[in-house]
C-alpha cells in the first residue's frame, strides 16, 4: 500500500460556512450533491453526525452501485469535519478532512484525502472529488 499518496482538492461555495458543512452531514443533501460527474447517481445515504457514528452512500454509475462507508472522527461545525472513507477503490479507512473557510461571501471549501493503495486510485478519487465540490457549488 503507498501511504504517502494524498490529494488535495478546493472549491468556492457561495453559501455560509454552516450551511456548505451542514450538507455534508444532512442525507437528503448528500444524495444531491455527492455525484462525481455525468451519468453517476446516489442510490442510497444514511448519516449518524457524532464522533464514532458511522455514514453509509451507495454511488451509481455506469458499472452499478459502489458502496461507500466510514466514521466521522471530527466534527466542528462550521469549520472542520474529518472521516474515514471506504469503498471498493480507497485504502481501508483512507482519511477525509475538510475545512470551511467564510471568503468572499461564501466558502472555500478545501478536502484533503489521503492514504491511496496506488496512484490510479488517487487520480481516480481526485477527479471524483472535484466533481462532487463543483456539484455541491451548484446544488447550494
Amino acid at each position: 500500500m503507498m501511504t504517502d499518496l494524498s490529494l488535495k482538492v478546493t472549491q468556492f461555495v457561495k453559501a455560509a460556512p454552516e450551511r456548505v458543512f451542514d450538507a455534508w452531514l444532512n442525507p437528503d443533501m448528500i444524495r444531491k450533491f455527492m455525484l462525481t460527474g455525468p451519468g453517476t447517481g446516489v442510490a442510497s445515504a444514511s448519516t449518524d453526525p457524532r464522533v464514532g457514528g458511522r455514514y453509509d452512500i451507495v454511488m451509481t454509475n455506469e458499472m452499478g452501485e459502489v458502496p461507500h462507508w466510514g466514521e466521522y472522527r471530527e466534527i466542528s461545525r462550521p469549520s472542520k469535519l474529518v472521516f474515514t472513507w471506504n469503498s471498493p477503490h480507497a485504502a481501508p479507512d483512507s482519511l477525509v478532512t475538510l475545512t470551511f473557510d467564510a471568503k468572499d461571501g461564501g466558502t472555500q471549501v478545501t478536502l484533503v484525502h489521503e492514504t491511496f493503495p496506488s496512484e490510479g486510485s488517487r487520480d481516480g478519487h481526485e477527479k471524483g472529488w472535484t466533481g462532487i465540490l463543483a456539484t455541491l457549488a451548484d446544488t447550494l
